[in-house]
């Protein structure tokens, strides 16, 4: 008989759910808007509501647990320690609400942590035991993968590496420090990068897709703004190398659908910044695993980590 998980995606406008089988296909889904809530009871109660509905639809009559990636997720506690872009505020015990519905495991971990672990279970790291993931997206996540093992380090929020300083006194991170990663090379970083190349202020309509589609067209500030971003990004995933030799640094998220304007520069820059006696022995690969999945599969990767 197959064996199934749920897998949660907690983001701050809408919370995605799916029934996954232990091959990584996802059976059905559902989904409740996150930012209506003010307070964490009724939320676990219509998020377990939507569990049974999605098992008692496909004749599931038990899972092997829950995985959650949530802002701030604490892979130790079962908490989400005071996410900023959640309506509900505090520490959120999700596994002890959890329980009181359902005697299942529940794990639960950041997102970008999901997502690194769903790459080990279900995407392109399943044969690899030492790897890196970043995303970038409206933030800069990574998971970091040492020995087989997922790194938490002591307080569950372990591998950071969007919020290393790249910039000293550079530009304002929403975590209250300047010139993070993130301020870069996500999303608004890339924007920022942009107009300022182009001496234009940033304006709603100006996003990093649109920078993207610009750079395949061979518009020459966008090309420069990406060759920009690939070696800040470049330097920090050369500078990662160091502390845990992975064989490999995979890539996810909106940014990286441009394609060569930036993996071009991204690899040139890796290799320019790599320490010489690393040279040769961590790739720069692309997440296996399909966008709109990721989220789903990683949260529900987290309970193999349970076992």
């Amino acid at each position: 008989m197959a064996k199934y998980s749920i897998g949660i995606d907690i983001g701050g406008t809408n919370t995605d759910m799916g029934l996954v089988r232990e091959d990584g296909k996802i059976i059905a889904r559902s989904n409740i808007p996150t930012n209506i809530y003010t307070e964490l009871e009724p939320y676990i109660r219509d998020i377990m509501g939507c569990i049974n509905k999605l098992m008692n639809d496909n004749n599931v009559s038990e899972i092997e647990g829950i995985g959650i990636g949530a802002p701030n997720g604490n892979f130790y506690t079962g908490c989400v320690d005071n996410a900023p872009n959640l309506t509900i505020k505090g520490v959120l015990n999700f596994e002890e609400e959890m329980h009181k519905y359902m005697q299942v495991p529940v794990v639960l971990s950041n997102d970008a942590n999901a997502a690194a672990y769903g790459e080990m279970v279900y995407g392109g790291a399943k044969d690899l035991d030492n790897f890196i993931m970043f995303t970038l997206g409206t933030g800069v996540g990574s998971g970091i993968v040492i020995d087989g093992k997922l790194v938490h380090g002591s307080t569950g929020g372990a591998g950071e590496l969007g919020h290393n300083i790249l910039i000293p006194n550079g530009r304002q991170c929403s975590c209250g420090r300047k010139g993070c990663l993130e301020t870069y090379t996500s999303a608004r970083g890339i924007v920022q990068t942009y107009c300022e190349l182009k001496g234009i202020q940033i304006t709603a309509d100006i996003n990093s897709k649109m920078i993207g589609d610009l750079a395949n067209q061979g518009d020459p500030t966008a090309l420069k703004t990406w060759e920009v971003v690939a070696d800040q990004l470049g330097l920090a995933m050369a500078n990662s190398v160091t502390f845990s030799a992975p064989q490999a640094i995979f890539l996810m998220g909106g940014p990286t659908k441009v394609g060569e304007p930036l993996l071009k520069p991204l690899q040139k820059a890796f290799d320019k910044y790599l320490l010489n006696i690393y040279a040769g022995s961590c790739q720069i690969r692309m997440s296996e695993l399909k966008a709109n999945e990721v989220a789903i599969l990683g949260a529900a990767a987290l309970i193999k980590m349970k076992k």
